[in-house]
């Protein structure tokens, strides 16, 4: 089972509430690294920003699960440079629900219709930096 782990620059906590609200997912958890501080770089143990930082946060839809973390302060973000999260909804009417959700303040790359391999589908940005691609039922095609 492939599980995708997403980084963020400082908007873990933020994106995973969408997410988990878009997608109708369940048993959402968020630790920061306030939470474990004993898991921080010596010399940023009383930095407040790094401690407000996200070290791991999951929730669980349709059997899987979508994990995330921050960036600690000071390190080279490029959130979900060069990949995107792909997700076939059970229907078209629910792929497009999450389409919609995940649209606000997003680059949409390919609106959602109508496409060969499946019973519709759509790309995009969204605010957060992750690219989605988003499906009707079972793609028809590999």
């Amino acid at each position: 089972m492939f599980i995708p782990y997403l980084f963020f620059d400082g908007t873990t906590e933020e994106a995973m509430r969408v997410y988990c609200e878009a997608f109708a997912g369940e048993d959402l958890g968020i630790m920061t690294f306030g939470d474990v501080p004993d898991m921080l770089p010596a010399n940023l143990k009383t930095d407040p920003e790094a401690r407000a930082r996200v070290l791991h946060a999951s929730f669980t839809h349709a059997g899987g699960r979508l994990m995330a973390s921050d960036y600690l302060p000071g390190w080279d973000a490029k959130p979900q440079a060069g990949c995107a999260v792909t997700h076939f909804a059970a229907s078209r009417t629910e792929a497009e629900r999450i389409f919609t959700a995940l649209s606000e303040d997003a680059v949409v790359e390919m609106p959602f219709g109508d496409v060969l391999w499946a019973d519709g589908f759509g790309m995009l940005k969204d605010r957060f930096g992750t690219s989605w691609m988003i499906g009707g039922p079972e793609p028809i095609i590999d």
